[in-house]
């Protein structure tokens, strides 16, 4: 897997680095998942070597199926990445118009637009890589009480939908934001 994506650097912040991920990013990972608020909000943090590796060998198996595709975002200086979350792009099916994104951003890397940067080039290349599969729409969803999450959907251009009713595993009401491709 060679795909890799960049977001500029901005007046304040470095270069980003969106990759696959690779095994050499368990450590990193694991620190991440460290974060109280990051577990609250993942279905399944990962507290161990083995479920790293495993999450890592799962992000390579979408890749090859070429329906679900996981970025490692990393920040970019002097040849070297730090990383500061992770955007997913998950469900293409050719023929449906619709697919998903995720997301999730480093506790230290927070308030300093990553998440916002790195979810835009994401989008910019899903809907040109998968226009001729029929994508014309980006679904991103949250609980109710992850506003930040709202802020970075509002930044990226993916409008308010409606709520959606807490179903399992979720125990809070949702919010759907859309964005649609420009044609």
């Amino acid at each position: 897997m060679s795909m890799t994506l960049r977001a500029p650097a901005t007046a304040s912040a470095p270069a980003l680095v969106l990759r696959p991920w690779r095994d050499d990013d368990v450590d990193a990972l694991l620190l991440a998942h460290r974060d109280p608020t990051l577990r609250a909000r993942t279905r399944q943090p990962l507290t161990t070597p083995a479920q790293a590796r495993r999450w890592v060998a799962r992000s390579r198996q979408g890749w090859a199926a070429d329906r679900r595709f996981s970025f490692a975002v990393c920040e970019a200086a002097d040849d070297t990445e730090r990383l500061v979350g992770t955007v997913l792009l998950k469900e293409v099916v050719p023929g449906r118009p619709a697919a998903e994104v995720g997301y999730w951003t480093a506790a230290d890397a927070r308030g300093r637009g990553v998440a916002p940067r790195a979810l835009e080039t994401v989008t910019r290349w899903a809907f040109t890589r998968f226009a001729a599969a029929g994508l014309t729409c980006l679904e991103l969803l949250h609980q109710i009480d992850n506003p930040a999450s709202c802020r970075v959907a509002e930044k990226t251009g993916y409008d308010f939908v409606e709520v959606l009713p807490a179903r399992p595993p979720f125990p809070l009401d949702g919010h759907r934001h859309v964005r649609r491709r420009a044609y």
